[in-house]
């Protein structure tokens, strides 16, 4: 099923971006306002585009390779249509809500992902629910639609999770290739027992070996320049060269909120959530990477790194093992300083970013060279993008006694955010 916006209603927002590009004086508001109507456009244009694929079908065997032929990609690309395709042709109100742009593509394709991961039979369940999830999508970014998805793939469930891991343990791959520029490729998938016991030993010799040197022709660019050092990191913990630590293992970060324990999952009753925290009436658990597994093999992990307690209060840590307050003595944050501030921050600290606190620097507010503390008041996690924009287009951050956090741009915008919270959305 297709349902198209108006065609008028679309011709119209793309008048709207032609002017505003045409306008070289265009002001901020009319270049968002524009952006908005490309948003709008592209949805309807994704929509039509799943719409003549499932038409396509009568006329060809090879789907995948008509798509790709048609649009100029390759064959892996085009079956992420002809799977959203299918998608949309079994849930229709996703179907019309893209077709009426008030979802994107990327809504659409966060729900096949969660459609893979439940067994046929579940599948219908979740498909029942489209309708529900079409409206909640309509108000939600994609990573908040994510998170509610897999709340749903959690209640569908009915196994203690013995069975999903099983699955997860049978999909364990890596490949290796050389590309046609000559560079050697190695990709993998990785059950959560394992990648917990993987992740750390990367973040480990990641920081330890490029904490004061980068490597030779190391990117600038943020986000290029981590996945250079990671992949440096991985060689050297292969290899052995290297005489940083080597060994690494999950952590579990206990985290008493005397603010909040209200229990956030979608049915109401307490126990875990798949997206790395347990909510009841106590103790908010947070892991170090977002996995589920199942309750044995839960226990005996903890059994060998049992939790590490951190008690915060509306945005302030009440206590956490270790000392927090270095002063001068070292430049970079301590893993206990860490483990403090994963206790307040769920992601980058910056308004609306979702990238993961693992995969945040630790940032010194007043920085290092100016004179500034490794001490825990004077610390912000911060994704490596955010990061280079701190430090290279004169971004100021702010933080009040309750970590409210205040950001100031070049161009005198001011973007606020209250006390932080992991139990933030």
């Amino acid at each position: 099923m297709f349902v198209f916006m108006d065609p008028e209603a679309t011709s119209e927002r793309i008048r709207r971006i032609a002017r505003t590009l045409d306008d070289p004086l265009s002001d901020r508001e009319a270049i968002e306002s524009a952006m908005a109507d490309e948003v709008a456009v592209r949805a309807v244009l994704d929509a039509a585009g799943a719409a003549l694929i499932t038409r396509l079908r009568e006329h060809s065997v090879f789907v995948e390779a008509t798509v790709a032929d048609a649009s100029r990609t390759s064959v892996n690309v085009a079956s992420k249509s002809t799977e959203r395709a299918d998608t949309l042709e079994r849930a229709v109100p996703l179907a019309v809500a893209l077709g009426e742009a008030q979802i994107t593509a990327a809504h659409v394709d966060a729900f096949t992902r969660a459609a893979k991961q439940l067994e046929p039979d579940q599948r219908n369940e979740l498909f029942d629910r489209s309708a529900r999830l079409a409206a909640y999508g309509g108000s939600a970014t994609v990573e908040a639609f994510s998170r509610r998805l897999r709340r749903e793939v959690a209640s569908i469930r009915t196994d203690d999770g013995e069975d999903r891991l099983r699955r997860q343990r049978s999909a364990t791959r890596l490949s290796t290739w050389t590309d046609a520029e000559g560079m050697w490729n190695l990709r993998g998938r990785f059950d959560p027992v394992l990648a917990l016991g993987i992740a750390p030993r990367l973040t480990n010799m990641c920081e330890a070996i490029f904490a004061e040197v980068l490597p030779e022709l190391c990117p600038t660019d943020p986000v290029e320049k981590q996945k250079f050092l990671a992949a440096n990191a991985l060689a050297r913990l292969i290899d052995g060269t290297s005489t940083g630590p080597t060994t690494g293992r999950p952590e579990f970060v206990a985290v008493i909120d005397a603010t909040d324990r209200s229990c956030d999952r979608c049915d109401g009753s307490p126990g875990p959530t798949p997206d790395g925290i347990v909510a009841a009436a106590g103790p908010t658990v947070h892991w170090p990477i977002p996995v589920e597994v199942p309750a044995r093999v839960l226990a005996e992990m903890v059994d060998r790194s049992p939790p590490q307690p951190v008690v915060v209060r509306n945005g302030l840590v009440l206590h956490a093992p270790g000392a927090l307050d270095l002063g001068r003595s070292t430049r970079l944050a301590s893993h206990a300083q860490r483990r403090a501030l994963r206790g307040l921050y769920r992601t980058c600290a910056v308004p609306g970013c979702d990238v993961s606190f693992d995969r945040c620097k630790i940032h010194h507010l007043v920085w290092w060279r100016n004179g500034g503390n490794t001490d825990l008041a004077n610390l912000v996690p911060v994704c490596s993008r955010h990061h280079s924009r701190i430090h290279h287009d004169e971004w100021t951050i702010e933080l009040g006694s309750r970590r409210e956090l205040t950001i100031r741009l070049p161009d005198g915008t001011v973007r606020n955010t209250g006390p932080p919270s992991i139990r933030a959305a």
